[in-house]
C-alpha cells in the first residue's frame, strides 16, 4: 500500500508542482464575473453613509454608496487579492473579505481606534450560476459540530441518516438520494468516494472546516462525471488565513470526548503552513434502550492535516496537503468480545487512510484572466470488518468479513482564458482517473464460499472537458459544459452539462441546470448497513454503471424586513435514473443487487424545498424550510418508495446573538414525516411487500448556548431535547443469529437525549 502510494506520489510530484493552479484558476475565473452588494452605515447611529467609496484592494474599480448607502461592485479580473477597502470622510478606513452581500460599520475617526465590521455573507449565495447554499464558519459553531456528519444539523437541504442501528454508519441524502449520487470534494478536489462511503462523514474533523458549499443540480464537468444529485465542497482552513491556535475539547453525558489542536505559522511572506490533529474516543458501552445492544459503538480515531501554501505574490500558488488517518471500532451486544470462543453478536472494524494532493496555478501576469492548472491527488484506504460471531465454523451462528483497499489516483490539467474579453471565459482541460479495488465479502468458511465473494475491478479512466461561461455584466450568466471520457471497462462516456442564471430584478434571480450523471457503484460499501442483518448479499451478472438525468431550477428572492435583509428561496429537481444498481430491501430471501433494467421500470427522485430566513429584530435570525420528497424505484413487487426516506420534513432555526457576540443561543427543531419501511427478513409476509409499513411522524429539538470571553468560548448543548427514541431498534435483537434478525431499518433516535460541553480557545 505504502510503495503504491509513494511511487504514485513520486511519478505525479512534477505535476503536483502545478497542481494547485487549477483551483485557484477556477475560482478567479468563477470571481471574474461577479459582483458584491452592500452598505455603508455609521456604526453610532446606524444611519446611512451615502458617497461612501467601496474599492477592490490593489485596482481603482471603485463604486459610491447611494442615498441609502448602498452599492454594487463588480468584481474585475485584476481584483486577485479579493478584498474591499471602505473609505468615507470623517471616518476610518477599513479592509474586509466580502460575501455576497456586505454590511460594514465605520466609526468616525475622532472615536477610538476601533472599527467595527459586520460582513455578513448570505447563505443562498446571489453570484454564482448554480444554485449554491453556503454554511458559514458561524454556523458551524451553532452545534457541536464534530466532524462532517455534524456540521448539517442547522441546514435544511442535507439530511444526515444512520444506516443502521449498531455499527454508527452515517451518510447524507441530498434531493432525496443517497450520498453517494452527490460529489464529495474537499478544496474542490473529489475526496472520500468509493470504499470510504459507509464512514465518510467521520473522517474531516468539524474545527478543520472555514466553510461548506451545497450544490444542488448539476455543477461543473471540471470536477468530473459522478456527481447526479449536486455536490458538497468542504473549504478547509487556509493556513495564510487561520488563527495561530486552535484548541477545540468536548466531551458528552456517554463519556465520548473529542479534542482538536490547529495551529499555523507564517514562515515567510510567501509560505505558510497549518498542521490540524484531531482525536476522538468513545470506551464505555451505553444501552439506554436496554435490548442487549450497544447503542453507539465503541470507537477511536486519530486524525491529522497538514497543508503547506506558497504564493509567490503575482504568478505562482502552490499548495500541498498530507493526511492520515486510523479508526477502530466496535460494536454490537453489550457483551461480545472480540476474542475467538466469544458467543455474542459483534461488529469490529478498523480504517487505515493516507491521502495526499498538490494544486499549483501560474497565471500570466500581464494576462490576469488567463491561468494554467494542475490538480493532482492520491489516496490509500484499507478496512477491515467483521460481523456476527467472533470466529466461523459454527453453522447455527452468522458471520461475515467485509475487506477492502481502494488506492485512487486523480490528475487534473486545467487552461482558462478569455474570448476578446472577459464575458467569453473558457476553460480546457485533461484529467486522468485511476481507482483499484480489490473487496472481500466472506460469509463461510470453505474455498467456494471464500471465492465466491471476491470482488476486484481497476478502473483508468482519461478524459478530456471544455467549458464556457458567458455573462453580460448585467443580469445573465450561462456555463455550458461537455466532458468525453474513456473508460476502459464500460467504453466512452459523454457528459453534457448546463447552468444559467437570470436576474429578473436586482433581488429576484431564477437559475435552472440541466444535465447527465455516471458513476460505478460499489453495492457492498454502498449498502454496508445492510450488513447488519441476516440478509444474504445476491448478485445478478453484468452490474452495469448508473447514468441518469437531472433538471430543476431555483427561484432566490431578497426582499427587507424590518429594514433588514431577508430571503426566500424555492427550488425543484427531478432526477431520473437510465440505469441504477437496485438494492431490493423488499425481497425477504435475500439483498438483491441487479440493473433496473431487470425489472423493467424506472427509478427516479422528486424533490421541492422552500426556505425563508429573516431577521425579524437586531440581532435574531429566524429560518425556515419545508422540503418534498418523491423517490421511488422499480422492485420485484413493483414501483414503490425508496425504504426510510421521509415524503415530508419541516425545519426551523432561531439564532440570537447579544452585542459583540458575547452570548450566543441556537434553537433547531426537524420534523420528519411518515417513512417506508422494508420488512424483516424472513418476515411470513414473504414477498408481500405492497402491504408497506410507515415509521411514524416525530420532531427533534436541539439547543446550545455559547458564552464568549476574550480569548476562550464556553459551549454547551442538548439534542433531542424531549428524549424521542425508535421503539425496537433492532428486530430480533434477542435472537441476532436468527432468520428475522435486522438493525437495517434505522429511522429515528437510538440513544435518545444527549448533553455535551465544549471549549473554543484561539490565539490570532
Amino acid at each position: 500500500m505504502k510503495p503504491f502510494l509513494l511511487s504514485h506520489i513520486g511519478l505525479r510530484l512534477p505535476l503536483l508542482a502545478l497542481g494547485l493552479l487549477g483551483s485557484t484558476a477556477a475560482r478567479a475565473q468563477t470571481n471574474s464575473t461577479q459582483a458584491v452588494r452592500g452598505e455603508i452605515t455609521d456604526a453610532a447611529s446606524r444611519a446611512p453613509l451615502p458617497g461612501a467609496v467601496v474599492r477592490w484592494l490593489g485596482t481603482s474599480h471603485a463604486a459610491t454608496t447611494d442615498a441609502q448607502g448602498q452599492f454594487v461592485l463588480p468584481r474585475p479580473v485584476q481584483a486577485t487579492d479579493g478584498r474591499l477597502i471602505v473609505n468615507a470622510l470623517g471616518y476610518g478606513a477599513d479592509t474586509i473579505a466580502p460575501g455576497a452581500y456586505v454590511r460594514v460599520a465605520l466609526r468616525g475617526s475622532n472615536e477610538l481606534q476601533e472599527v467595527k465590521v459586520e460582513a455578513e455573507a448570505l447563505s443562498y449565495s446571489a453570484l454564482t450560476p448554480t444554485h449554491t447554499q453556503v454554511i458559514s464558519s458561524r454556523d458551524l459553531t451553532k452545534s457541536a459540530c464534530c466532524n462532517l456528519a455534524e456540521s448539517f444539523e442547522t441546514n435544511a437541504s442535507v439530511e444526515v441518516s444512520t444506516s443502521d442501528a449498531a455499527s454508527g454508519a452515517k451518510q447524507i441524502q441530498l434531493l432525496g438520494l443517497d450520498g453517494a449520487y452527490s460529489l464529495l470534494t474537499v478544496d474542490n478536489l473529489p475526496a472520500l468516494r468509493g470504499l470510504s462511503t459507509p464512514y465518510r462523514l467521520n473522517y474531516l474533523a468539524g474545527p478543520w472546516i472555514e466553510s461548506i458549499d451545497i450544490i444542488k443540480g448539476m455543477g461543473s464537468v471540471v470536477n468530473g462525471y459522478e456527481s447526479i444529485s449536486g455536490q458538497v465542497n468542504v473549504r478547509l482552513l487556509e493556513p495564510d488565513q487561520t488563527d495561530r491556535l486552535l484548541l477545540n475539547a468536548y466531551v458528552n453525558d456517554f463519556g465520548k470526548f473529542d479534542v482538536n489542536v490547529n495551529t499555523s505559522a507564517r514562515l515567510s511572506p510567501q509560505l505558510s503552513t497549518a498542521l490540524m490533529l484531531h482525536a476522538d474516543h468513545l470506551g464505555t458501552r451505553v444501552d439506554r434502550n436496554r435490548d442487549g445492544f450497544l447503542d453507539l459503538p465503541l470507537a477511536t480515531q486519530y486524525n491529522l492535516m497538514n497543508k503547506w501554501k506558497y504564493k509567490s505574490g503575482r504568478a505562482v500558488v502552490s499548495e500541498l496537503g498530507v493526511g492520515a488517518l486510523r479508526e477502530t471500532r466496535q460494536g454490537g451486544q453489550l457483551d461480545f468480545r472480540p476474542e475467538a470462543g466469544n458467543r455474542h453478536y459483534g461488529i469490529t472494524q478498523q480504517t487505515d487512510r493516507y491521502t495526499a494532493y498538490n494544486k499549483t496555478s501560474y497565471t500570466w501576469p500581464t494576462r490576469p484572466y488567463q491561468s494554467l492548472g494542475l490538480l493532482v491527488s492520491g489516496t490509500s484506504h484499507a478496512f477491515t470488518s467483521a460481523y456476527g460471531a467472533a470466529e466461523f465454523g459454527d453453522a447455527q451462528r452468522l458471520r461475515r468479513e467485509y475487506n477492502g483497499t481502494q488506492r485512487t489516483g486523480l490528475a487534473t490539467l486545467l487552461f482558462q482564458s478569455a474570448i476578446g474579453n472577459t464575458a467569453h471565459v473558457y476553460r480546457l482541460g485533461l484529467s486522468y482517473l485511476y481507482d483499484d479495488y480489490p473487496e472481500h465479502l466472506r460469509t463461510g468458511n470453505t474455498a467456494a464460499e471464500r471465492e465466491r465473494g471476491r470482488r476486484a475491478r481497476t478502473e483508468q479512466v482519461p478524459g478530456a472537458f471544455a467549458e464556457y461561461t458567458y455573462q453580460n455584466s448585467r443580469n445573465f450568466t450561462l456555463v455550458g459544459g461537455l466532458r468525453l471520457d474513456r473508460h476502459n471497462l464500460y467504453g466512452w462516456v459523454f457528459t453534457p452539462r448546463l447552468n444559467v442564471k437570470y436576474d429578473a430584478t436586482p433581488t429576484t434571480i431564477l437559475r435552472v441546470a440541466a444535465g447527465r450523471g455516471f458513476r460505478v457503484a460499489n453495492p457492498i460499501a454502498e449498502n454496508a448497513g445492510m450488513l447488519v442483518s441476516s440478509r444474504q448479499f445476491l448478485f445478478d451478472a453484468n452490474l452495469q454503471p448508473e447514468r441518469a438525468w437531472n433538471l430543476g431550477g431555483s427561484l432566490t428572492q431578497y426582499f427587507t424586513l424590518a429594514g433588514r435583509q431577508a430571503t426566500f428561496v424555492a427550488d425543484y429537481y427531478h432526477t431520473e435514473f437510465q440505469n441504477q444498481i437496485v438494492a431490493d430491501a423488499y425481497n425477504m430471501t435475500g439483498l438483491l443487487f441487479s440493473n433496473l433494467s431487470t425489472y423493467g421500470g424506472r427509478s427516479l427522485s422528486r424533490s421541492f424545498q422552500a426556505e425563508v430566513q429573516v431577521e425579524p429584530i437586531k440581532r435574531l435570525q429566524a429560518k425556515a424550510a419545508y422540503k418534498w420528497l418523491d423517490v421511488r424505484t422499480s422492485y420485484a413487487a413493483g414501483l414503490l418508495p425508496k425504504p426510510l426516506v421521509p415524503r415530508h420534513r419541516l425545519f426551523g432555526n432561531l439564532s440570537y446573538a447579544t452585542a459583540y457576540d458575547k452570548w450566543r443561543a441556537d434553537f433547531t427543531v426537524q420534523g420528519f414525516g411518515r417513512r417506508p419501511l422494508a420488512h424483516a427478513p424472513g418476515h411470513d409476509n414473504g414477498h408481500e411487500a405492497s402491504v408497506l409499513r410507515f415509521a411514524p411522524r416525530y420532531a427533534l429539538l436541539n439547543a446550545q448556548l455559547a458564552r464568549a470571553f476574550k480569548r476562550f468560548d464556553v459551549y454547551a448543548g442538548v439534542e433531542n431535547l424531549t428524549n424521542y427514541r425508535q421503539r425496537n431498534p433492532i428486530e430480533g435483537a434477542d435472537q441476532p443469529f436468527g432468520h428475522n434478525f435486522d438493525a437495517a431499518m434505522n429511522w429515528g433516535p437510538i440513544y435518545g437525549r444527549l448533553t455535551y460541553l465544549g471549549l473554543r480557545y484561539k490565539l490570532q
